[in-house]
């Protein structure tokens, strides 16, 4: 049982007190966002796309898939489903810096707060590239990071092709994520 303080925001050491059970625990801003295992649609579309960067990057790179943290401040830290970062910067616990992309896969209980509040701390953070997958339709929707705010990059559905130099050059087609 994980009992956790009330009279203030959580912080990064009361997350080490959240149990393993399947779910997945990040905070933002001090809150905790619990989400339930994801299904196999998204865990596909995870799978698919983090060979593919995987495969695109320089060895000076490293994609890695949830759980694993990314330690965005003391009172944040998320959980992408996909992240490509600089090996440099990874520690064996987390990476305590921005990565280079992150991507969130929707699900219906996730779909909000991937698209915006997870989104604006990964701007907000300096994350030079942020997508998001959809699963359903399927598209992929990325924004860069340009004078501290994200603009929109591209959004590509079915088998339209998505072409990016971040992280790596890489060709993204949607529909290949989950067929």
């Amino acid at each position: 049982m994980i009992v956790l303080p009330r009279s203030r925001p959580l912080t990064r050491g009361d997350l080490t007190a959240a149990p393993d059970d399947g779910h997945r625990y990040e905070l933002v801003d001090g809150s905790l966002v619990v989400t339930p295992a994801p299904s196999a649609g998204h865990q596909r579309a995870v799978v698919r796309l983090a060979v593919l960067l995987d495969r695109a990057c320089p060895p000076a790179l490293e994609v890695l898939v949830a759980p694993f943290d990314v330690a965005l401040g003391p009172d944040t830290v998320l959980q992408p489903d996909v992240l490509a970062t600089r090996r440099a910067d990874l520690t064996d616990r987390d990476l305590p810096v921005a990565p280079l992309l992150a991507v969130e896969v929707l699900s219906p209980s996730t779909r909000l707060v991937d698209r915006n509040l997870k989104r604006a701390r990964y701007e907000a953070a300096g994350t030079p590239s942020f997508w998001v997958v959809d699963p359903d339709q399927p598209a992929l929707t990325a924004w860069g990071l340009s004078g501290g705010q994200y603009v929109h990059v591209a959004h590509v559905v079915g088998a339209d092709v998505f072409r990016s130099p971040v992280p790596a050059a890489v060709e993204v087609v949607p529909a290949r994520l989950v067929d």
